[in-house]
This record gives C-alpha cells, structure tokens and sequence, in this order.
C-alpha cells in the first residue's frame, strides 16, 4: 500500500535535488490520500469517516502544493503534464 520512497539522493545530481526532494513529498501525499480513504471505506463509524475524509482531502491540497512548486523548477515536467492532459482529452472527447 505504502509507497517505498527512495532516501538515498547522494547519485542526485545537485540541480536536480530539489526536484527530487517534491516528487518524494508528493508520493508521501498520494499514499497518504489513498491510507486515508481506504480507512474512512472500511469504518462504520460516521465520525471516523468524516475526519479521515477531510484529512484525505487536505493532504490532496499538500499535493497540489508540492506539484505547483515542481511545475515551477521543471519546465519539461510541466510540458508533458500539458502534453497527457492533450492526450487524454483526444482519447475521451
């Protein structure tokens, strides 16, 4: 469920360390998202759901953050992003 994330960033080249360091923060989020929605689906306590679903939600921000930040640093990264949204819209009308 959980993702392994790669610590070891000493073969990173330096200008590209800070990149690294966001996409790590942004599988730390997804696998916070899906942890937390997984738990709040199988709880029958409408409370629990409740806050596990907000927390869910907030750690979805978090991601936004980091890949706002990412996009910023990596102008190839933000071209592809555009370049997927294009092949998605082609493929689903």
């Amino acid at each position: 469920m959980l993702s392994k994330i790669p610590l070891n960033l000493d073969k990173v080249k330096k200008e590209d360390l800070d990149k690294e360091i966001l996409r790590v923060g942004m599988i730390a989020e997804l696998d916070a998202v899906s942890l937390y929605e997984q738990m709040a689906a199988m709880t029958e306590n409408e409370n629990i759901k409740k806050i596990l679903l907000d927390i869910a939600k907030e750690e979805k921000t978090h991601m936004g953050e980091f890949q706002a930040l990412l996009l910023k640093l990596d102008k190839e990264q933000e071209k592809e992003l555009e370049e997927g949204k294009k092949e998605v819209d082609e493929l689903t009308g």
